[in-house]
């Protein structure tokens, strides 16, 4: 049985798995107004269905145990701009979602694949970003398991953007597993060098970044380059010269946010998570967006 203690009041209800509601006294954070009344209503939504008594609920705070509940209506501090742009992170990449899924079937039909994948970067992102939210708020650290689980998925869809921009022009299927090995390794070697060997952070952010330059040598002097090249679609060669541009700019937000970690090159000079949500936001949303813009282009002709 778990309880829950409103206002004064103090009730018995069934255990939840997913939840427990505690006396005040036993409790980590208190949500009061909005936020209580935001819990309560999901609470009655879940259980009262079940024919549960609730009688005499007073609002004015719930107070719930934060060893396994994570709650929907955390908060940002005032002056939190690392929290602040989880939340952005989270609206935006959503944003980006609709937007691509919606604007799908207004290019022709061999554009709607790669506004698809848009649309599963952004929206993935936006998932992820909304558990990252509540992670940092809560825990008051960094999300890295989750940030790289996201990066597991999102980092190489966006490899095959560059495989499917090219492909009416000859992109070969190796160049793409190519470009999605790459930026695996990129990622790896970076998970270990942040998470799971610390001590040893500038070694592994190294052979990322080697990782890194294979991809921008595709993009600027590879395969992926001389197909744009090679185009007569001058929507595609100014969306490659766009991508170049997130690729070298966009993209060495990365390296530079994890320089800020303990024991590396910039450590202390800035939030690493700061670094990573601004970066996800201009690479994520960004290239969804170049890629939407040759799609129109192309589609109009």
């Amino acid at each position: 049985m778990n309880d829950v203690t409103i206002g004064s009041a103090y009730y018995t209800v069934p255990q939840r798995a997913d939840m427990r509601v505690t006396h005040a006294s036993r409790s980590t954070k208190v949500y009061p107004n909005v936020e209580s009344t935001l819990l309560l209503w999901w609470y009655i939504m879940t259980n009262g269905a079940l024919g549960l008594p609730f009688t005499s609920l007073n609002l004015n705070q719930i107070s719930v145990s934060m060893e396994q509940l994570t709650i929907l209506a955390s908060t940002v501090q005032t002056g939190d701009v690392v929290g602040f742009t989880f939340f952005i992170g989270t609206m935006a990449m959503m944003a980006a979602t609709v937007f691509f899924f919606l604007e799908r079937n207004s290019v022709s039909e061999k554009w709607r694949l790669s506004l698809t994948v848009s649309g599963l970067i952004t929206g993935i992102a936006a998932v992820h970003y909304y558990y990252m939210r509540e992670y940092y708020l809560t825990m008051g650290s960094s999300p890295t398991e989750l940030r790289y689980i996201d990066w597991t998925l999102t980092v190489p869809l966006m490899c095959v953007e560059f495989y499917l921009l090219t492909k009416p022009y000859g992109a070969q299927v190796k160049t793409l597993f190519a470009l999605i090995l790459a930026s695996v390794g990129m990622l790896v070697t970076g998970y270990i060098g942040e998470a799971i060997q610390p001590d040893q952070t500038i070694l592994w952010g190294t052979i990322s970044t080697l990782f890194y330059l294979y991809i921008v040598y595709e993009v600027f002097a590879g395969s992926v380059a001389k197909l744009a090249a090679g185009s007569d679609n001058p929507a595609l060669k100014h969306a490659m010269f766009l991508m170049k541009i997130f690729i070298t700019l966009g993209w060495s937000i990365y390296p530079i946010g994890y320089m800020t970690m303990e024991g590396n090159l910039l450590a202390g000079m800035g939030n690493i998570d700061l670094f990573y949500n601004i970066a996800d936001a201009i690479n994520k949303i960004g290239f969804g967006l170049v890629v939407y813009s040759v799609a129109t282009s192309s589609s109009s002709k």
